[in-house]
């Protein structure tokens, strides 16, 4: 029974306190940021990044699971279209100082519903930092093309080959897939089209 001062509680002051208790927030351990990039109607020579824009912010589970359904499933993006979910304070690009020196692990998928599930599963973990090496994480990319779709996880060091193993042999087994997946540096990204993998798990 809740005490309050003057003696027992009465019925309605419990369910009040019980109100009051359901309304707080379950805060994760950090904030976090969703970004939209379209780019399936490019403007004529606009820099690569110019349709990336901020959508929210969270530090809630609550929030993020009102962004997810409302907003943020592949299933609602168009075509040559991203959704970024990175760490608040961190832009979805190789200039930004966390990624700069970093690279990313990419899973394929040609299943629209297999890639619904890998990327929510893929949101799970990072926000409830599952990855031992979570702060090595900058965030997480998933891009709807024509022929195939893919989810990118991008990390902070890429020459540190142990941690980036440690990282995609977790990512695998979180998405429960038997597939080898790759990883790719941004500076091979920024310097050929198609980046050779540098580790394979």
């Amino acid at each position: 029974m809740v005490e309050v001062s003057g003696g027992a509680a009465t019925e309605q002051q419990v369910e009040e306190t019980t109100e009051i208790q359901t309304q707080q927030p379950n805060l994760l351990d950090n904030k976090w940021a969703f970004w939209f990039d379209n780019q399936s109607k490019p403007k004529v020579g606009a820099a690569w990044g110019s349709s990336l824009r901020q959508a929210f912010t969270f530090d809630s589970i609550q929030d993020f699971w009102c962004l997810y359904d409302q907003v943020f499933k592949p299933s609602k993006l168009p075509e040559k279209a991203d959704y970024h979910l990175f760490r608040a304070g961190v832009e979805p690009k190789w200039e930004d100082p966390a990624c700069a020196n970093g690279g990313k692990w990419t899973v394929i998928s040609s299943n629209k519903d297999g890639l619904e599930t890998m990327w929510l599963e893929t949101l799970m973990a990072l926000i409830g930092e599952q990855f031992e090496e979570a702060e090595e994480i900058c965030g997480v990319v998933v891009s709807v093309r024509q022929r195939q779709d893919k989810i990118a996880l991008w990390t902070r060091n890429a020459a540190n080959e142990a941690v980036q193993m440690s990282i995609g042999r977790k990512w695998k087994e979180i998405l429960d897939i038997t597939d080898k997946i790759s990883y790719s540096f941004h500076d091979d990204s920024k310097r050929e089209r198609s980046a050779k993998s540098r580790y394979v798990v």
